[in-house]
Order: C-alpha cells, then structure tokens, then sequence
C-alpha cells in the first residue's frame, strides 16, 4: 500500500473510537463505539445561583417588613391565631415572674433553714453543757430542729414547683414560640411574594411581561404553601401547649398550695403526705446524688 493510504487506513480505524462532545453530531461510515461526554456542572456556578436566590428573597422580605411598618404594605391576618399567640407571649411573661418569685422564695427558705438547723445545734449542744437550763434548751433544740426538718421538706416541694414551671415555660412553651416565629417569617415571605405578584397583574401583559408573570404565579404558591402548612401547624402546637399546660400547672398549683399550709400549720404528717402524692423524694443532706452509671 502506498504511504497515503496507510494514512488513510489508520485514521478511520482510530475515527471509530473518537469522544464525541455532548450536543455536537458525528456521521460514521464504519460501526464502533462512540462515548458522548456529559457537560460538567460547575459549583462556583452553583454557589452564585443560591446567593442570587437567597438575595432576592432576603431583598423582597426586608421590602415587604418596611413597608408594613411605613403602613403602605398590606399583611395577612388570621385574627384568631393572633390573638392566641399575643396570649401565649403575655402568659409566658407572667409564668416567668412566677418564676422569679419561687426561686427567691427557695433561696431565702434554704437560708432559713439552714440558720435553724445551726440554731438548733447551738441549742442542744447548751443543754448537754448548762445543767439548769438543760431543758429548756432541749426544748428549743428539738423544736428547731423539727422546723428545720419540716422547711426542708417545704424546700423540696417548692423546688419540684420551680422544676416542672421551668420546663413548661423554657421548653415547652419556648419550643411552640420557635415555631411561632417561623410562621411569622412564612407570612412576610408569602406577603412579599404575593405583592410582587399584585404589581405584575396590573401591569401591561404582552410577551415580555407574561413569563414573569407565570414564574411569579408559581413562587407565589409555593409560598402560600408553605404559609398554610405553618398556620396548620402553630394552630396545633397551641392547641397540644394548651391541653399540656392546664394539666401541668393544676398539679403544680395543688401541691405548692397543700405544702404551704401543712407547713404554716405545723402539720408534718400532712406535709410529707404531700410530697408523697406527688412522689417527691428529698435529698438526703450529705449524701451526693448517684452517678448516671449507678443509676443505669
């Protein structure tokens, strides 16, 4: 064979294995493989997208929040819902001054009783030493004491009150404003969208105008999707937080009535009873608290 067509001969077998680029065409005159090479995606790309995206909305909610607060914007509300939540927001304020209160009660109590029980030392250890005296100083020794032992008793009821109000009010009700204020973010993102798509339909529709409007249209549900879905749910927290509440704060209101009146009345046998009820179990003074891998 000539030079020529060697060349010729080697060049068509090697043309039966050639990478052919994606959207290009390629006619082939012999039968052979032929790998089409996917177009690659760019991150960087990617990343600028999202932000592009992320600015937008950040751009249209920051609009809308301005201009409800100027009074030119329109929101949507669910009068109902609203109301539940400023009273829940109120009710959270109040639970925790209550709370305030109780710890200060406790803090006070605990300083109390331990100057009784020191008292109550004093007391017994001068009655061993002041042979004419010695029962009168048994005396107050036993009744500090007793005191002693009956504000501890008070002290781990109050402290149970404060334990279960604290949960309820930093978790419980904390838990429900967390969804609360995302409800509140779906509604400035459903506003704002919604006026993006108010200003559209006003305006002229010819063929610039209608894919922005169709694109508008779509985000705009999507939004009051996810809007209703949030309402669905705050409206079902309220309604579980509500249930749980009553529930927790009647238990707890009873045994923190009982145990301060068994208690003022000197009534120790009703005291403990109470802390039975509610099966509380006091801290023995001196001994530490058992290890969680005692306790598994």
């Amino acid at each position: 064979m000539s030079p020529s067509r060697v060349a010729a001969s080697r060049l068509t077998q090697q043309g039966s294995d050639l990478i052919v680029p994606a959207g290009s065409q390629r006619t082939q005159t012999k039968s052979g493989p032929v790998i089409l090479a996917d177009e690659t995606k760019n991150p960087a790309m990617e990343k600028l997208e999202l932000v592009r995206k992320w600015s937008l909305n950040t751009y249209k909610c920051t609009r809308q929040i301005i201009s409800e607060k100027l009074g030119r914007g329109s929101r949507t509300v669910d009068l109902e819902l609203e109301a539940q939540i400023d009273i829940l927001r109120d009710n959270k304020k109040k639970y925790e001054n209550i709370l305030k209160l109780a710890q200060t009660l406790s803090t006070q109590l605990f300083q109390m009783v331990h100057t009784q029980r020191q008292l109550g030392d004093a007391f017994a250890d001068l009655s061993l030493k002041s042979l004419e005296l010695h029962e009168e100083f048994g005396y107050n020794a036993d009744t500090q004491k007793l005191l002693a032992k009956n504000g501890e008793t008070l002290l781990g009821a109050i402290n149970f009150f404060i334990a279960s109000v604290n949960t309820l009010v930093n978790k419980t009700i904390e838990d429900t404003l967390m969804t609360v204020k995302q409800y509140e973010s779906a509604r400035i993102e459903y506003d704002a969208y919604r006026t993006d798509l108010e200003e559209l339909n006003l305006g002229p529709r010819d063929a610039n105008t209608l894919p922005k409007i169709e694109q508008s249209q779509h985000l705009f549900q999507a939004h009051k999707e996810k809007y209703d879905k949030m309402r669905n749910d705050v409206s079902i927290k309220l309604k579980f937080l509500e249930e749980n509440k009553v529930k927790v704060l009647h238990n707890q209101l009873v045994l923190f009535h009982n145990a301060i009146a068994a208690y003022f009345a000197g009534n120790q046998k009703q005291l403990e009873q109470t802390l039975k009820q509610f099966h509380i179990k006091l801290k023995t003074p001196g001994v530490d608290a058992p290890s969680w891998l005692e306790e598994q």
